[in-house]
């Protein structure tokens, strides 16, 4: 009978109002989990016939379950330290990917490296993104497993340009000399020491010779001269010849096989002041810079806020190693939970737009830090005790009806009726 089923579809409703809070409450600590709310709708109504003003005369059958909303507010960004775990604030899930294809999407950025150096999340799934070649990310290309392993190599680079902060010793007299070394890199990365030699000529003047050892070049004996000049400087010490830049300085037949070098001597700094100076000062360098560098070994990364992972080289290079891409759908509710805070689209949610963080709306990233769960525990005992009352509530409907029926039931059994 109506009067039963009306309270007992109460009944089933609360109950599972209950389930959903009790969920949230059990996953208050699981990271990026999002909080549900269980949204109540009435059954359909009977029409008992119509008043005498033609208004109709309704009963309802009840109530149900008749959505079940998903709050995907951010939560709280804690700092781990651990450099794989990555937060999202704003807009958009991660995209991983099972070893059969499957595609998925989550909040949850806690994630740790493979045995393969890739970036995986608690089920194994890869973390995608897109692609970097010599340190350049390409965004137009497929989505990849992010690489963070420590096999990760920097490629080399050949000295192009070098300069030296120099002092010569004014009060120096003819034939005195000085000499001072500088380490550039061949196009394989290996290192090679050239030395600067500096002999007083004269008041103002200097000769040069820039050397290299003979071994370099696989031959024998004394160093091999790459480069030779002439400095000239002012009576306040300023270079006056040559100006700027000695070019043409080159190092062929390297016995490690590499290409040859072209060198630039950078004789001035970025603000147009000279390098080399003539004043009474013992001779000196006190500091020398070059353009080139050896191969590097992946020591450390990090994650930026647009998602790109940044790898730190044994060379001292900072290179991009990949960039994390974020997915958002039409209508995140629609989504499919399935599971250890993953989700799979639906024809409700619409098909993902994929892009980088921080363009198109999607949020940006926080590396070495998880969000945490968005469920507010005052918030959820507050609706665990409406639900429980209304449970109540329900109850004891049913045990009053279940007495009126009894009672009737004793009324029509009793003798003389």
């Amino acid at each position: 009978m109506s009067s039963f089923s009306i309270p007992l579809s109460g009944l089933a409703a609360s109950q599972e109002a209950l389930n959903i809070i009790s969920n949230n409450l059990s996953n208050l600590n699981t990271t990026g989990y999002k909080d549900q709310t269980a949204n109540f709708t009435s059954l359909f109504y009977q029409n008992l016939g119509t008043t005498g003003a033609g208004d109709p005369i309704q009963v309802g059958a009840g109530s149900e379950v008749g959505s079940v909303s998903t709050n995907f507010t951010n939560g709280g960004v804690n700092n781990t330290g651990v450099p794989s775990d990555v937060a999202i604030t704003g807009n958009g899930f991660f995209i991983t990917q099972l070893g059969n294809g499957t595609v998925q999407y989550t909040r949850a950025g806690n994630f740790s490296v493979n045995s393969a150096g890739q970036l995986v999340a608690t089920d194994g799934a890869t973390v995608m993104g897109y692609p970097a070649v010599n340190g350049v990310v390409n965004q137009s290309g497929t989505l990849t497993p992010i690489q963070v392993g420590q096999s990760a190599i920097s490629p080399p680079a050949p000295t192009t340009t070098m300069s030296q902060q120099t002092n010569l010793n004014s009060a120096a007299t003819v034939g005195t000399t000085y000499s001072n070394p500088l380490t550039v890199y061949d196009s394989l990365g290996e290192p090679h020491v050239l030395t600067f030699n500096y002999t007083n000529t004269g008041p103002g003047a200097w000769s040069y010779t820039i050397t290299l050892p003979a071994a370099d070049t696989g031959g024998t004996g004394g160093p091999t001269t790459i480069a030779s000049g002439n400095l000239t400087f002012d009576a306040n010490g300023n270079l006056t010849s040559p100006t700027g830049s000695v070019t043409g300085i080159t190092v062929s037949g390297l016995a490690d096989g590499a290409a040859t070098m072209n060198l630039t001597w950078n004789l001035t700094g970025p603000n147009g002041s000279s390098l080399m100076t003539q004043v009474g000062s013992p001779s000196a360098t006190t500091s020398t810079s070059q353009d080139g560098y050896g191969a590097g070994i992946l020591q450390s990364y990090t994650v930026e806020s647009d998602g790109t992972v940044e790898g730190q080289f044994s060379n001292g290079q900072v290179q991009a190693l990949g960039q994390i891409a974020l997915a958002n759908f039409p209508n995140t509710d629609g989504l499919q939970l399935t599971g250890a805070g993953n989700y799979a689209p639906t024809l409700a949610s619409g098909a993902a737009v994929i892009g980088a963080p921080q363009s198109g709306g999607l949020g940006s990233l926080t590396g070495g830090a998880l969000e945490a769960s968005n469920v507010d525990i005052s918030t959820e005992f507050t609706n665990l005790i409406v639900t429980q009352r209304g449970f109540e509530a329900n109850a004891r409907v049913i045990t009053t009806l279940d007495t009126v029926t009894n009672t009737t039931i004793n009324l029509q059994a009793s003798p003389g009726n």
